[in-house]
């Protein structure tokens, strides 16, 4: 059988902490940031992780990793 792929685009997108826990960027903070609330724009700095109901398909894009 084969080697599995990664994704490459999922591996520019999410990054593995030391715990196995997958991190991401919010969206909607790239550009047309002026009519935008500054409490929006705040809270989409912080990266979070990715839900765990989203696991197993992230986990699957990559598994080449």
């Amino acid at each position: 059988m084969s080697k599995l792929k990664t994704n490459r685009g999922a591996a520019k997108r999410f990054k593995r902490t030391g715990t196995g826990a997958l991190k991401r960027r919010r969206a909607n903070r790239n550009h047309i940031l002026t009519k935008k609330e500054t409490q929006t724009k705040r809270q989409r700095r912080a990266a979070v992780h990715v839900h765990k109901s989203d696991l197993p398909a992230m986990n699957a894009m990559l598994a080449g990793q």
